[in-house]
């Protein structure tokens, strides 16, 4: 049996993979004008984040699942930098909600490193 808190991982990503579906708008534009297909990028990343979600809760894929969220999260650094710099892509969102997200990120990483 996996640990609970492994179990809430993987809902999160699963719950946060479905959002991306649901209102794609919203993820549409927090990404960078550099990064060609918006569109594509939130279905395929909203993909990735279910996928690994349910991985992480599998004992047989664990570890693979945890270095992919480890992945996913450092490629999303470029999210959370582009809504710092753009009033609009930070969705009214305080300046320190933003920048506290940027360590936040780290955190997450160590939770995912934690089923290695």
């Amino acid at each position: 049996m996996l640990p609970w808190h492994q179990y809430l991982m993987g809902v999160l990503y699963v719950l946060a993979g479905i959002n991306h579906f649901r209102k794609p708008k919203l993820y549409e534009r927090i990404i960078p004008p550099y990064i060609p297909a918006h569109s594509a990028m939130v279905m395929l990343s909203g993909f990735a984040e279910m996928i690994l979600g349910f991985m992480i809760m599998n004992k047989n894929t664990q570890t693979e699942a945890a270095w992919g969220i480890i992945a996913m999260l450092i490629v999303f650094f470029t999210v959370h930098i582009y809504m710092l710099q753009n009033e609009k892509a930070a969705m009214k969102l305080p300046k320190w909600v933003l920048i506290l997200r940027l360590p936040l990120q780290f955190g997450l990483m160590y939770w995912a490193y934690l089923y290695t």
